[in-house]
């Protein structure tokens, strides 16, 4: 399997969700067992806002391009290309005060509810 930004990124918008009605700013490019790997553009949103809510498996995300910044619970972190953060399942977080061209890999993986400890 093999992807690239380029690749997923004339796969966004992606479907329409409740949530998202004008199309997701997310697309999964690649899928194996729990895994799932997603390539995510928040300023897609028309009202430019991150919307999503806490997931139901760990998450990983690495900064792909342009600059933002993630909360995650109460705590908030720059986020710039090279970088990466760990989110748990269940965990609230949202990417904020990013740039047009901020894009982010996003991997899901691992059992419903998380890995325990």
């Amino acid at each position: 399997m093999k992807t690239s930004v380029a690749q997923a990124r004339t796969l966004l918008p992606g479907a329409p969700t409740a949530l998202y009605p004008d199309g997701a700013p997310s697309v999964t490019v690649l899928a194996n067992g729990s895994m799932q790997l997603k390539l995510f553009m928040p300023a897609l949103n028309p009202d430019g806002l991150d919307r999503q809510q806490p997931h139901t498996q760990d998450e990983l995300y690495m900064v792909h391009a342009g600059k933002g910044e993630i909360v995650v619970a109460d705590q908030r972190h720059a986020a710039a290309p090279g970088e990466a953060f760990f989110v748990t399942a269940g965990q609230t977080h949202r990417f904020e005060n990013f740039t047009p061209d901020f894009a982010i890999w996003v991997v899901f993986y691992g059992p419903q509810g998380g890995e325990k400890a």
